[in-house]
């Protein structure tokens, strides 16, 4: 399948976002330097590709001023809704995180979702991290008895609908495909079903713009070199547990190009 969603040239990009989820603290920079020292070596005109972390909160300030390159950006978790300042207790805003170093930010994991951030709040968070310039990891996925049930497609229709206005600009946007049943699981889509989805995200929104859609859910060392066949369809890749170990997320890169 060839078009403007399957442009080769722009495909030569991929994303290997690491989310850390609640890990980590000033001493695990050193799972960032390993993996600093390996991509300045990996690096190749033929292998374009981005590294992302996505930190708590708490290290991001830190590992900004550590870093001091562009060879790794850093992205945050979440933030809230509301913009600027406020009397919010507890509350971390898009422009603390902006100012903090991050670059990138993950929205609507369904981690989130479960503990009960709706459709209609997202988009808000959306909205006020792209006011910032962050660009935005948007996660989307069913769970195991909606994929059971036959829903996959109009459960992803509805996150996509109800949280992506017209208005955003889908250049800051990074669409993550993560089915809520393989998360921590060790259980994959096939690749089949990966491209069918794939495509539909790509498809929604009826643009000539491309959109990038990453892979998230059991991905390690030993599956990613099955992902790589979806090369001309898929994007990069959403990696949890294992961007936790600067060994795996660093086999996971050099297993894919395999």
């Amino acid at each position: 399948m060839t078009n403007n969603f399957i442009s080769k040239e722009r495909n030569k990009l991929k994303y290997f976002v690491g989310n850390w989820k609640m890990f980590g603290d000033l001493d695990s920079f050193k799972i960032i330097k390993r993996i600093r020292q390996f991509y300045i070596k990996f690096r190749t005109s033929d292998k374009k590709n981005k590294i992302i972390l996505c930190v708590p909160n708490t290290l991001i300030g830190f590992y900004k001023k550590k870093l001091n390159s562009k060879i790794i950006l850093l992205g945050a978790q979440n933030c809230s809704q509301h913009k600027n300042y406020g009397a919010f207790t507890g509350s971390v805003s898009a422009l603390m995180l902006k100012k903090a170093g991050a670059e990138f930010i993950i929205l609507g994991h369904s981690e989130n979702r479960m503990e009960g951030e709706t459709s209609q709040l997202i988009k808000r968070k959306i909205k006020s991290a792209l006011s910032e310039n962050l660009n935005v990891i948007f996660c989307i996925g069913e769970t195991a008895s909606e994929k059971k049930g036959g829903k996959t497609l109009p459960v992803l229709y509805n996150q996509l609908k109800n949280s992506i206005d017209k208005k955003f600009d889908l250049n800051k946007i990074i669409f993550a495909y993560e089915p809520v049943w393989s998360i921590g699981t060790g259980k994959t889509p096939h690749m089949r079903y990966l491209q069918k989805i794939t495509m539909y995200i790509k498809h929604f929104f009826k643009t000539k713009k491309y959109i990038n859609v990453l892979y998230g859910g059991s991905v390690n060392d030993k599956n990613i070199k099955e992902f790589s066949k979806l090369a001309p369809f898929m994007d990069g890749f959403l990696i949890g547990g294992a961007s936790q170990s600067s060994k795996k997320f660093i086999d996971i890169i050099k297993n894919y190009y395999k």
